[in-house]
């Protein structure tokens, strides 16, 4: 646990030590041929991706926790809870970077080479949808370790991650923080709910039992 959350974090901070730079560079050559050549089809789905990314991540702990309630399953209602947790660690810390890195968007830097899709007040730095969807495909997989979760759920954090370049809203280095803020909180907080649940001998949240 110890070793996989170092690497994370020192991933990040060279990130955030050295975004300037990569920006200037390959970080703006890569988005602006994103941004700029794509079809019409990928235009529209990178809108799609993006504009359903709160909505659809929300409705994965909301869902759970609605049938765990209808079947009454306990263990599927601390999942949903997991998976939720995770989400709400996964903006505190992305909205924290975005306030103490404060970096502006790249059609803002960048008007003459980047065509934005959107306009967005929040600083760019790292991707907040990007890391809500990969803490809650991750989190998700924890939770339900099949393929069949596995997959669809990545491949729409993969999609939602292309799409924030493709609208010219975030660097490429955006995302790849966003990805491993997302994954990255989703294993902690996976890691803290084992803990907690441990020290609760386990106990049942449906048939209102104390923890006192």
């Amino acid at each position: 646990m110890y070793k996989i959350t170092t690497i994370i974090l020192l991933c990040i901070i060279f990130l955030l030590l050295s975004v300037k730079t990569y920006a200037q560079n390959t970080d703006i050559e890569i988005l602006s041929h994103i941004n700029q050549e794509s079809s019409s089809f990928l235009r529209d789905y990178s809108k799609l991706a993006s504009n359903t990314t709160k909505v659809a991540g929300l409705a994965v702990p909301v869902v759970i926790g609605a049938v765990a309630l209808i079947n009454q399953d306990d263990d599927l209602l601390k999942s949903g809870i997991y998976i939720a947790a995770s989400q709400l660690a996964t903006v505190a810390l992305t909205y924290s970077f975005k306030l103490v890195v404060d970096r502006p968007r790249p059609y803002i830097t960048y008007p003459d080479k980047i065509v934005a899709y959107d306009a967005l007040s929040s600083s760019s730095f790292p991707s907040g949808h990007t890391s809500f969807a990969f803490a809650t495909a991750t989190s998700l997989s924890i939770e339900f370790p099949k393929w069949y979760v596995i997959a669809p759920s990545y491949l729409w954090a993969c999609s939602v991650g292309y799409s924030r370049m493709n609208l010219g809203v975030h660097y490429p280095s955006d995302v790849l923080v966003g990805a491993l803020l997302g994954a990255g909180s989703a294993y902690l907080t996976y890691k803290l709910n084992q803990w907690f649940w441990k020290k609760c001998d386990n106990k049942k949240l449906i048939g209102l039992q104390t923890y006192l």
